[in-house]
């Protein structure tokens, strides 16, 4: 990192601006991937999804495909229609939310409104959290109060998708701040919840 990018990070975590479109984080020459746009014909019907989503713990350790991993982003913090709406609704449409995905090829950060990641973090850190395929981060504002509401909507949308397609998912606390020193975080965020998903282990 050059001196002109550690200024920019710090000037930013110092002050992070708001937008009534969530968060600008830091501006950063990490690599971006689209994702590929969700089909949201498939799974299960919704009432079939409710009675299977459940707790399961029997979590895999394989990194997921990239489609699997869009549709789960979608699922948490996607938007759904043309006016840039989210999947989930925020409190006074405030949508200060961010979903962190941790993978075996580094943190990524998920962009909504490109339907893409941003990598904001090298190398393989699941084991700082139970070392399953996927570990979402879900932050949000540490004084908001609304932010604990938004980001049950994010699991238990993550969690039915995963109930429709057969995916193992787990909400967790232990250990969620476990990169909140290390990542993009605007100033006074937190990560509130993890959530392991993975194919179920054999």
């Amino acid at each position: 990192m050059n001196r002109r990018d550690f200024l920019q990070g710090v000037t930013f975590a110092a002050a992070a601006t708001m937008t009534a479109a969530g968060p600008v984080f830091a501006a950063g020459d990490g690599q971006r991937h689209a994702l590929p746009k969700p089909d949201v014909t498939q799974g299960r019907p919704l009432m079939a999804c409710l009675a299977a989503r459940r707790s399961n713990r029997a979590l895999g350790r394989e990194d997921l495909d990239w489609p699997t991993l869009g549709a789960l982003l979608w699922a948490a913090w996607g938007i759904n229609r043309d006016n840039g709406r989210h999947v989930i609704p925020t409190a006074m449409d405030r949508r200060q939310l961010a979903v962190f995905a941790v993978r075996g090829d580094g943190v990524w950060e998920y962009l909504p409104k490109e339907h893409a990641i941003k990598r904001v973090l090298d190398g393989d850190r699941r084991g700082r959290f139970d070392a399953s395929g996927l570990v979402l981060l879900y932050a949000a504002p540490g004084n908001d109060r609304f932010a604990p509401m938004h980001v049950g909507s994010m699991y238990q949308n993550v969690g039915l998708y995963c109930a429709s397609v057969g995916l193992a998912s787990c909400v967790k606390y232990q250990q969620h701040e476990a990169l909140d020193a290390e990542l993009p975080l605007p100033a006074g965020w937190m990560t509130y919840i993890t959530q392991s998903v993975a194919h179920p282990a054999r």
